[in-house]
């Protein structure tokens, strides 16, 4: 039988003296509950109620016993709650990776406001352009830019990364504008060496043509995307940036962005997690809230710009 439940049993029959009134009580036979009390009593080894059929009493170790008992059987209730609690309500520490700029310009924010909504959650997020291992890095959630491989994990695609063409007035003024692709040949194109070469050599644009920003070209190469930012900025060469993250710079004309007649491409985004029907709350609310705000709609969907 189940130790905990003979030891419920017992408490019961000890505090209402029989163990009809503890069966009624605790929705069983009286035979049962007294099967219960016999089990500790021989798992024991020593008699834990006198029994008459007129009442029953704690014997000398069963009133010890029972003062055990009862503490015992409060810290299972308080462990239960806490189990329940976090069941319930979001709370705890939440660990998060995703690319060093879509986290900075895309999440953060998101981030600030799940923050605010939900004070019991910690947050941990990793920014990192390396590929992690959401179960052997110890995530609960990774956001993943570009084509996926095959996995067991939940993937929620959510709106694509989108990139443009963009370049300081200094540069503009000192190289010229080049006012479609086919005019880049001579020109310095910054390159952003943590993408793979076949993302962050080519270019797709409208109508199927290409726009090739090769390495070759550039004397500048770096694997953070705010330092080649600042590189541009400067007016080392054009850059092809994030939208989100160059927003700032092109509204106050820090920069000038190039081809906005082409469509510009974009990369796949996708939410990862592993698939639980237990899933924790911190994580489900997670989830909601990056879906509720980020998920791709059916245009983007037919955005043949997407790689």
């Amino acid at each position: 039988m189940d130790q905990l439940q003979s030891m419920a049993v017992f408490m019961k029959a000890a505090d209402s003296g029989s163990f009809s009134a503890a069966a009624d009580a605790l929705g069983m036979s009286s035979q049962m509950a007294g099967k219960h009390v016999s089990s500790l009593e021989d798992r024991l080894g020593v008699k834990l109620l006198n029994r008459t059929t007129r009442r029953q009493s704690l014997t000398e170790v069963g009133q010890q016993y029972y003062e055990r008992c009862k503490r015992v059987l409060s810290e299972v209730e308080a462990a239960d709650a806490l189990a329940l609690n976090y069941s319930e309500a979001p709370r705890g520490r939440l660990r998060i990776s995703a690319p060093v700029t879509y986290g900075t310009y895309c999440l953060m924010p998101l981030l600030n406001r799940y923050l605010r909504r939900y004070p019991d959650v910690q947050v941990e997020l990793s920014l990192n352009d390396r590929l992690v291992d959401l179960v052997e890095d110890g995530f609960e959630a990774v956001i993943r830019l570009g084509p996926l491989d095959d996995s067991s994990l939940v993937a929620r695609p959510l709106a694509p990364y989108r990139l443009i063409a963009c370049a300081a007035p200094s540069y503009l003024a000192e190289n010229g504008t080049p006012m479609s692709p086919d005019e880049l040949t001579g020109h310095h194109c910054l390159g952003f060496s943590a993408w793979p070469t076949s993302v962050s050599g080519e270019w797709k644009i409208l109508g199927g043509g290409n726009l090739q920003l090769l390495a070759r070209q550039s004397r500048l190469q770096v694997n953070d995307a705010r330092a080649q930012r600042a590189a541009a900025r400067d007016g080392l060469g054009i850059i092809l940036g994030a939208e989100i993250m160059l927003a700032d710079d092109l509204r106050e004309g820090r920069l000038v962005r190039l081809f906005s007649q082409y469509r510009t491409p974009a990369r796949q985004v996708h939410l990862l997690y592993a698939s639980d029907r237990r899933m924790p709350p911190k994580l489900r609310t997670f989830i909601e809230q990056v879906v509720a705000e980020l998920e791709v709609n059916q245009v983007e969907l037919d955005d043949q710009g997407i790689t």
